[in-house]
């Protein structure tokens, strides 16, 4: 409980207490002694008087230093809270560096742990550090080198790759990894079917056990890119007979062959990955590597700058990348992606299989305002459906239409019967949710720089994922619309003939069907010479913006936001993150 405050009219009060009672006392005094020493008691009085008098001059002198104490401890407690801020700011540095092992955090989630049905990026980045394929990509490149295998050699008529494995290896769970397991492995993804396995049939027709250590591919054609799609594609990954089953799926810890093995993993939690002593290659920089799995980018944005993970990976949002650079605290890595995006014509049907409209809206169509206002400038302008950055890419478009052109758009549209007041009107499709928050930014961005021309009138219409992939795209519902592009192999090839070939084209509801655009592909897909490749692909872009049936308009940037002591961060064209070269200094 708090003490009353000494004062002036307490001192009075005690004053007179203390003069009754001498009073009473001394009336007590007289009636016994008979007014005996009564000059001896005034004196006594008098004193106690001036002792009270002192006493109440000290009260006020007390209070007076309590009242500095009180203003001085105040001082000191806002000194005190921020020293206890600085403090906390301390800690939360000291965070990845007193722990001992890199811990990631990502939006992105596992979809499964086998590799003949996992068909997303995220679940193929978890097996490219749990797993090795025979080939695979040396980081920071597009160039191959050898992974189980240490040799291969390829048939004259490109028919039959030999694969020589390397002696000694074993799967997680004990099995032995050899030519048998490879063969097992591709025929399990064969029978079981799942979303990946067209990277397998379409290819391959069968696989045959040389010896022990020596495996055969024989191809239904011969494909000058088949080494990529088997250096990136986790279906040509081996897995151990004894843990996963030959005509299911399933989701062992064990069973895979790779620079970590799995200790531990929670679906949407946590997956705890540890350096795996058995493996031939170079050991991971970090003997423990942990992934956090986040629901939302502000949470994980939230960890990495407190120090609860080391690393933020897949994927900040653009204002996040742009205010954590502001600070400087944290390091922010960036570097051009194989993802792009594009707007799809349906090539088909009226009104887009006419040239002039596809090209009028490949001239109107504003990349720079869709980067900057939509994406802060986190990713760049594309002119070619081949990426920035990959063999063979050039600047088509920007080669056909500038960077952007409204007068030749006008006269394409004039030339196809449109003007100011009898306008080109159609509607723009996207979906809003799968390409993130700024999608709807990107569509009325790409509507209102259309109708800058002043002759096309555009409605913008959107559907969910779910509906806008399985249902408007098969069905080719929407004659003009936006998508995305992830990869299945990293070569040229999986950037046009998807989408432009006629025997292709359709899946993604293009329907473009052009007899030299398919001598292009064709040659180039069995042209072993990579400089005649090159010739044939630039070839290909040429024609691709000439006509214009798909019209990309940026390149995704990747990009990690880490603390400085965490080292070994190579972001490449394979857009995944390989854990077991990152380490902390």
């Amino acid at each position: 409980m708090a003490r009353e405050p000494v004062t002036r009219m307490n001192v009075v009060v005690i004053v007179l207490v203390l003069i009754a009672i001498i009073a009473s006392v001394g009336t007590l005094y007289y009636s016994t002694t008979v007014m005996s020493d009564v000059g001896t008691l005034t004196d006594n009085v008098v004193t106690l008087t001036a002792g009270v008098m002192n006493l109440t001059s000290s009260v006020a002198d007390l209070a007076s230093v309590m009242g500095d104490l009180a203003e001085t401890v105040g001082a000191y407690g806002e000194t005190i809270a921020e020293i206890q801020e600085r403090i906390m700011a301390v800690e939360t540095s000291l965070k990845p560096l007193m722990r001992g092992y890199i811990v990631l955090g990502t939006t992105d989630s596992i979809s499964t742990l086998d590799p003949s049905w996992g068909y997303d990026f995220y679940t193929w980045e978890v097996f490219q550090n749990i797993g090795e394929g025979l080939l695979k990509y040396t980081p920071g490149t597009t160039l191959l080198e050898y992974g189980i295998a240490e040799s291969y050699t390829v048939s004259p008529d490109g028919l039959n790759y030999t694969f020589k494995l390397r002696p000694g290896m074993k799967f997680t769970d004990g099995e032995p990894l050899d030519a048998a397991a490879v063969k097992w492995s591709i025929d399990r993804v064969m029978a079981i079917k799942g979303p990946p396995s067209w990277l397998v049939s379409a290819f391959v027709n069968r696989t045959e056990v040389v010896d022990a250590l020596t495996v055969k591919f024989i191809l239904e054609m011969p494909i000058s890119y088949f080494p990529s799609i088997v250096a990136f594609s986790p279906t040509y990954f081996p897995l151990s007979s004894k843990s996963f089953p030959a005509d299911e799926i399933a989701e062992p810890t064990v069973g895979y062959y790779g620079p970590y093995k799995i200790k531990k993993w929670t679906r949407g939690v946590e997956l705890v990955l540890e350096a795996n002593p058995d493996y031939l290659g170079t050991p991971p920089e970090s003997k423990v590597f942990v992934v956090k799995f986040f629901k939302d980018a502000a949470t994980m944005r939230m960890a990495v700058e407190t120090g609860e993970i080391d690393i933020a990976w897949k994927t900040l949002r653009p204002m996040d990348v742009v205010d954590l650079k502001a600070k400087g605290v944290l390091t922010i890595e960036e570097a051009p992606g194989p993802y792009i995006r594009y707007v799809a014509c349906r090539c088909h049907m009226e009104p887009w299989n006419n040239t002039l409209l596809r090209r009028a809206v490949a001239a109107a169509i504003d990349r720079d305002r869709i980067c900057t206002e939509a994406y802060m400038d986190t990713v760049e302008p594309l002119y070619s459906m081949i990426p920035i950055g990959m063999w063979s890419h050039i600047d088509a478009f920007e080669e056909e239409y500038g960077v952007r052109n409204l007068t030749l758009a006008r006269e394409l549209l004039t030339a196809a019967g449109y003007s100011e007041t009898n306008k080109f009107a159609f509607d723009l499709w996207y979906t809003p949710t799968h390409y993130g928050d700024p999608e709807v930014y990107v569509a009325s961005i790409i509507k209102e720089s259309l109708e800058e021309t002043g002759m096309m009138s555009v409605t913008l219409r959107s559907a969910e994922w779910a509906t806008y992939a399985s249902v408007y795209i098969p069905e080719a519902t929407m004659p003009l619309f936006l998508l995305g592009w992830y990869p299945d192999y990293i070569d040229p090839d999986n950037y046009l003939t998807p989408f432009v070939h006629s025997e292709w084209s359709y899946s993604n509801a293009i329907y473009y069907n052009n007899t030299q655009m398919d001598a292009y592909l064709d040659d180039a897909a069995v042209e072993l010479n990579v400089t005649i490749r090159t010739e044939l692909y630039e070839d290909a872009q040429m024609l691709l913006a000439e006509d214009a049936p798909v019209i990309p308009f940026f390149q995704g940037v990747l990009n990690a936001a880490f603390w400085p002591n965490v080292g070994g961060i190579i972001l490449d064209p394979t857009m995944m993150l390989r854990y077991y070269l990152i380490y902390k200094v």
